[in-house]
């Protein structure tokens, strides 16, 4: 059986573009870090949400140099705190955040990060960020939460530390 010069090529290249793609989909899942978010942030009862230390006063807490951590409840259709005042976060540090749901299942993604999650009522979603610059970025919910879904949208605010200290949040 002899195989035209053509068929041989296009072959090849098909072989070519299979590999490339298995190479590509095991970079992105192993090569640059990115890892699903697991059930290790732990569980809350979502009917008593405001009755946590950390969840019923949610915002910005310091855990050691540079390093915060950010507890975000989500209702629809709003983040606390997000939506109504931003999140504001130094520049230069890492953050932790944890967020829960108290009604339906909400997303929360910060866009032009890699911080993007399903948020589940009764579990705390645990994940960690790093912010460089000052900046802002927007947070949306993405996963569909019911009329208002389109308007489930929220701030985080990366200020110079400077601005961070002068305020009651880096106090």
């Amino acid at each position: 059986m002899e195989i035209h010069e053509y068929e041989k090529f296009w072959l090849a290249a098909s072989l070519l573009l299979i590999v490339g793609i298995i190479a590509t989909v095991t970079y992105g899942a192993v090569g640059v870090g990115v890892s699903m978010i697991d059930d290790k942030g732990g569980t809350i009862d979502p009917k008593a949400v405001d009755q946590h230390p950390k969840f019923g006063n949610p915002g910005v807490y310091k855990t050691g140099a540079n390093e915060y951590d950010v507890y975000v409840v989500a209702k629809q259709f709003v983040y606390q705190p997000g939506t109504n005042e931003p999140i504001v976060v130094p520049a230069n540090s890492t953050l932790t955040f944890h967020v829960t749901s108290a009604d339906v299942i909400h997303g929360f993604e910060v866009v032009g990060t890699n911080a993007n999650t399903m948020v589940i009522p009764g579990q705390i979603a645990t994940f960690t960020v790093e912010v460089s610059s000052p900046q802002e970025y927007g947070i949306l919910c993405n996963e569909y939460c019911g009329a208002g879904h389109h308007g489930m949208e929220g701030t985080l605010k990366v200020v110079p530390e400077d601005e961070f200290n002068a305020t009651a949040g880096g106090a």
